[in-house]
């Protein structure tokens, strides 16, 4: 195993793997974009190989990069894909994806959740924000100051007798009820969040934000995924600031 411990503080390969596309662009340390994004569908047989294989694929052009920021549409500790319930569901248990990328490459990763790498690039760093990403599924990030706060699979909590959040309001409850719908529960899922999380602000992002047909209030924003691409570069920040594992290549 290397033992390598020093972080490069070259360019950043940033990769986002979603229910719907993987995308990946190149960024310096401080966020700034240094290629357009590429995007490749998910497979739809979303193994772990398959999502490995796309990735090798999409990034096939970017070069000069000395370490990669993953956000993953699970939940992730310590590098290791613990579930992935919107991709092959029984196949994503204890897979050590930054393990893998990180050797596929020959570079060190930070890998974790998806809308905490959006939340990280997103928020405004002041007080108690929350970050939804309304796609496949509804996934959601807690940041305070500025800092993530642990994560929380909140999407897999019941709503009502037989949907959990992700049914309910991801894009399976998109597609059951319809956009008008859809809105009225999207809007019911908000009252819940600021009676039970008093949040300060909240961002709303993912494809089906797009959809969003009522008024919002003054302290919650649509972003989109470019807002949140200096998450990439934010989470290799300092190690202590967001309490990320750091996964280095293996030798051969």
């Amino acid at each position: 195993m290397s033992i390598q411990t020093k972080i490069p503080k070259g360019d950043i390969l940033s990769i986002d793997i979603g229910g719907t596309n993987i995308k990946a662009c190149l960024m310096n340390s401080k966020g700034k974009l240094l290629t357009e994004f590429k995007k490749t569908p998910t497979p739809k047989n979303s193994t772990p190989a398959a999502v490995l294989e796309a990735i090798k694929t999409l990034t096939k052009g970017f070069k000069n990069f000395e370490k990669i920021a993953i956000g993953f549409p699970g939940y992730v500790k310590m590098g290791v894909v613990q579930t992935a319930p919107n991709l092959a569901l029984n196949k994503w248990v204890n897979v050590d994806l930054a393990q893998q990328v990180s050797n596929l490459f020959g570079k060190p990763v930070r890998l974790i959740n998806d809308a905490d790498q959006q939340g990280l690039g997103i928020v405004s760093g002041k007080g108690f924000e929350i970050v939804f990403t309304l796609g496949t599924g509804f996934g959601t990030a807690l940041l305070f100051d500025g800092q993530l706060l642990p994560h929380l699979e909140l999407s897999h909590l019941p709503i009502n007798k037989t949907d959990d959040y992700d049914d309910f309001i991801g894009d399976r409850g998109f597609h059951k009820v319809g956009k008008k719908q859809w809105n009225k529960r999207l809007q019911y899922v908000i009252e819940i969040y600021k009676t039970v999380f008093n949040y300060d602000r909240l961002y709303i992002g993912g494809g089906n934000s797009n959809e969003i047909n009522f008024d919002l209030e003054k302290n919650i924003k649509l972003v989109s995924n470019k807002d949140g691409i200096k998450g990439g570069a934010k989470l290799w920040q300092a190690k202590e600031k967001y309490h990320v594992h750091t996964t280095y290549p293996k030798n051969k």
